[in-house]
């Protein structure tokens, strides 16, 4: 009989922990290799961790709440085997666990020369992480002040992130308190009538509401819209889609076309292509493009074709398709959610005609496509202007108008419309 730990593993180069939602497993119970043990969610993703080892579940180390580090041993799995392999010994090693004992108060001087008790935890109901206290005490933050600064972790919990976020407004002398209270337009609480559902948003849920506030608030938005005529992307799809499934086991969509064409015009606008950092501009050698996905649950998530300017067209197919059913199975990898230089949203799925998409930051700019419809329009002929019926299509850039301007916005989302137009329908797939 052998013990093996089970490893907080690592989810990508920028995730250092995670936190436990939920152990698929209780101790007893019989798990296989590969088998899904537990839930655990990072600040990109909720993911399920599967077991190194077949066997036993013997014990857990970390309990639903706790934020483990990436390395730190979470369980013990007994397996058969003649060699004994020791784990690190949780009750012996505090350093296995998180560190959830409450630590005294102190008197942390700060620069006026105050003393402000910062660490006694005992008579808080929250439950905070050993990294978000010990923020807490460097920055002088008192329990009663850590208790009202809303938590975007898993049950409210407040994160590293929302934590350094707070920090961030005190220092510019915009605490919640006195952002509420100097606002120019107060907040106006929501009215509840009798009958009323009140639904609880999940953690996803407040993550999406954040960061489109946060995208909001950094970049002022402009919306330019162009409307194309895809015709030929409609002809040549309908006329290929068969042969493609048979012969990749795929569907051809129309997003990697849409992406295709995005693509070619990024490398004609390379300065679309672009980060903000403070005053500084960065010029993104690669070219990531995001693709927003619809969830069962209504929420959207955001996974990132890495090299998108690598794949051909079958290629791009592929992994739209690959991501996409990842993404609403909950599998997809931290690090498939990292790295977006641009971004495409597909509001024709929905049955719209154009939107106005919010910038992923720190991108500055994203396109939404819209549905397509026929439409009457004037063609022009050998033997002059004729009404045919064609194949329209909006698309709508949305861009930081901080960097990028409306001759440069506009003319990148008209580029787009230019490659989808000139569509070459005798090309192979």
């Amino acid at each position: 009989m052998a013990l093996v730990e089970l490893i907080m593993p690592k989810m990508g180069e920028s995730i250092m922990e995670a936190t436990i939602l939920s152990w698929l497993k209780k101790p007893g119970d019989k798990i296989e290799q590969d088998e899904s043990v537990l839930e655990v969610a990072t600040d990109k993703v909720d993911t399920e961790v599967p077991s190194t080892h077949g066997g036993i579940l013997k014990e857990i180390l970390a309990q639903k709440g706790d934020v483990v580090k990436v390395g730190k041993a979470i369980a013990i799995i007994s397996t058969e085997g003649s060699e004994e392999v020791v784990p690190e010994a949780p009750k012996e090693d505090p350093k296995s666990k998180p560190e959830v004992k409450s630590t005294p108060v102190v008197a942390v001087h700060t620069s006026n020369g105050a003393g402000v008790p910062v660490a006694d935890y005992k008579s808080s109901t929250r439950f905070y992480s050993p990294l978000v206290k010990n923020i807490a005490k460097e920055e002088n933050i008192a329990v009663a002040e850590l208790e009202n600064i809303g938590g975007t972790g898993a049950e409210g919990r407040v994160t590293k992130k929302d934590l350094l976020a707070y920090v961030q407004n005190r220092k510019l002398g915009q605490s919640a308190q006195q952002r509420a209270s100097s606002s120019s337009t107060p907040l106006i609480p929501a009215s509840i009538s009798a009958g009323d559902e009140i639904i609880q948003m999940d953690r996803m849920r407040k993550m999406i509401a954040e960061r489109m506030v946060d995208s909001k608030r950094t970049a002022p938005h402009v919306t330019s819209f162009v409307e194309a005529d895809v015709t030929n992307v409609v002809f040549w799809r309908n006329k290929v889609k068969n042969e493609f499934q048979k012969r990749e086991g795929d569907s051809l969509t129309f997003t990697p076309i849409f992406i295709e064409a995005l693509i070619l015009a990024i490398k004609d606008f390379p300065m679309i292509n672009i980060q903000v950092d403070g005053d500084r501009i960065i010029k993104k050698k690669d070219i990531n493009i995001g693709m927003a996905v619809a969830l069962p649950s209504g929420n959207l998530i955001v996974p990132v074709i890495k090299n998108a300017d690598q794949y051909n067209i079958t290629g791009l197919a592929k992994v739209v398709n690959d991501l996409a059913k990842r993404a609403r199975e909950n599998k997809l990898k931290p690090d498939e959610l990292t790295g977006g230089t641009f971004t495409i949203s597909n509001v024709g799925s929905f049955g719209n005609v154009m939107g106005t998409p919010i910038i992923v930051q720190p991108q500055v700019g994203i396109i939404a496509v819209g549905a397509i419809q026929k439409k009457p329009a004037v063609v022009e002929t050998p033997y002059g202007d004729a009404i045919a019926i064609r194949h329209k299509m909006f698309l709508s850039h949305s861009y930081d108008h901080r960097v990028v301007d409306g001759s440069l916005g506009g003319s990148f989302v008209k580029r787009v419309s230019d490659y989808l137009e000139k569509f070459d329908i005798t090309r192979n797939v």
